[in-house]
């Protein structure tokens, strides 16, 4: 068994909600993770990229 393994907060998820999933498998949050989201838009000719959210990832440890 891995004892690194990664959590997304999923959609219509809290952070709460995926921290509590990470106990519930036996890993305790380590690191938190969180990425912007974009998405290319044509505006004017030019491709712009405008941010529509987040992704957030826990790098989780097993528990001893």
């Amino acid at each position: 068994m891995s004892k690194k393994k990664n959590f997304r907060v999923e959609e219509n998820e809290t952070i709460d909600d995926c921290l509590e999933r990470m106990k519930r498998k036996g890993y305790m949050p380590v690191r938190r993770i969180e990425k912007p989201l974009f998405e290319e838009r044509k505006e004017n000719g030019e491709t712009i990229h405008v941010p529509i959210g987040r992704e957030i990832v826990f790098e989780g440890r097993i528990m001893a």
